[in-house]
């Protein structure tokens, strides 16, 4: 079986939650004897085909991008020769330049497509893009959520619920690194105490700015790792509040991500609109036995932390709820610990990447399957 993945970017150029998925789904299939390859769009190459790990990667120069969606005029006779090539197309949404592609190139492979995110911000543009985005929809063979949360809370699934799957994401902790204390002294201003840990992409639907605010009065430490667009606007809110516990440490590459994983005494993932879809650094928190805390959004964070069990869920956007939620945590490190040990528990028990590959091979041979029926 070939396996064709098309999204706007992928590692090295962008290591954010989609790009991590689409790496664990290639490298698991691969493993598991499927010929995978991605194409994604690059600012840096014009047009590169490499082994990445233990699939193949290509990446075609980016010409533009407009409200966060990426152009390619290359992309159109490159999508058209692997797809030509391959037995299965996976898309990932939102992408609407992939919706062009796919219908320009005429390519009638079969289709998956993984839904990750409603869209939230452009509204204006949704309107004028909804007639395309429900075409493709309609069209794919085969729809996948990532949580029964996104499912039953987007009404744009609403209407293809019979052609879509649930399949949470999974993550392999073999393709993390071993963890280097040593590292450790990379942070002095962290090192030997309990701190809270934020991981991603500093982005508006994060929700850091409300977590800022509920640091107001405390004396939590609290490291952001990560770099983004808004990064400068937070600095500057920290700088307002006179906040000295926050600590910027910047985008952590795998090893250092891995360290303060480990370091950390919980993570808090205070995302407040429902473009944080799932939260990959959630569930890599629950992978590393942390207690988590998570705001309500009706997403797939809320079905990898479950409040109460695997740590704290609290109303979005609501600082001081957020606050009593790191207090609880901070003040009682045996509530922490059977959190975090619960945490680790729920994600060896659905958020395994073995899991979710499995499912999506099986996704992909009832695909064929069908298709082969029909011809």
């Amino acid at each position: 079986m070939k396996v064709l993945h098309f999204f706007k970017t992928y590692v090295p150029d962008s290591y954010g939650g989609v790009e991590q998925f689409i790496f664990q789904l290639a490298h698991g299939s691969s493993q598991r004897g499927v010929d995978v390859e991605v194409l994604s769009l690059s600012p840096d190459v014009v047009d590169e085909t490499a082994r990445f790990d233990n699939h193949i990667s290509h990446r075609i120069k980016r010409d533009f991008e407009i409200s966060s969606t990426s152009f390619s005029f290359r992309a159109f006779a490159k999508f058209s020769t692997l797809a030509r090539q391959a037995d299965i197309i996976h898309l990932h949404f939102p992408w609407p330049f992939a919706d062009v592609v796919y219908f320009a190139t005429r390519v009638s492979k079969p289709v998956a497509l993984t839904y990750h995110s409603d869209i939230i911000r452009q509204r204006l543009l949704l309107k004028v893009y909804a007639p395309l985005m429900r075409r493709l929809l309609g069209s794919v063979d085969r729809i996948v959520a990532t949580s029964p949360n996104y499912l039953e809370t987007s009404t744009t699934l609403a209407d293809f619920r019979k052609k879509t799957d649930v399949i949470p994401i999974g993550l392999d902790r073999s393709t993390y690194p071993e963890y280097d204390p040593l590292l450790a002294a990379k942070w002095p201003s962290l090192a030997g105490k309990r701190f809270f840990l934020f991981v991603g992409v500093l982005r508006y639907y994060k929700g850091l700015h409300i977590l800022l605010d509920a640091l107001r009065g405390t004396d939590y430490p609290v490291a952001i790792a990560g770099a983004g667009p808004i990064e400068g606007e937070l600095r500057q809110h920290a700088l307002d509040l006179n906040l000295t516990n926050v600590h910027f440490v910047g985008a952590p590459n795998d090893r250092e991500k891995v360290a303060l994983l480990n370091l950390c005494h919980a993570a808090i993932f205070p995302s407040h609109l429902r473009s944080e879809a799932f939260g990959i650094s959630l569930l890599e928190a629950a992978m590393y036995g942390k207690p988590l805390i998570s705001s309500e959004v009706g997403t797939g964070t809320s079905y990898v932390n479950i409040h109460g069990e695997t740590g704290l869920v609290v109303p979005p956007g609501d600082p001081t709820a957020l606050r009593e939620a790191m207090q609880a945590l901070f003040e009682n490190n045996e509530l922490a610990a059977q959190m975090g040990e619960r945490a680790k528990q729920r994600y060896e028990n659905h958020f395994t990447a073995s899991q979710m590959v499995d499912r999506h091979l099986e996704l992909y041979r009832e695909i064929l399957a069908k298709r082969s029926e029909q011809t």
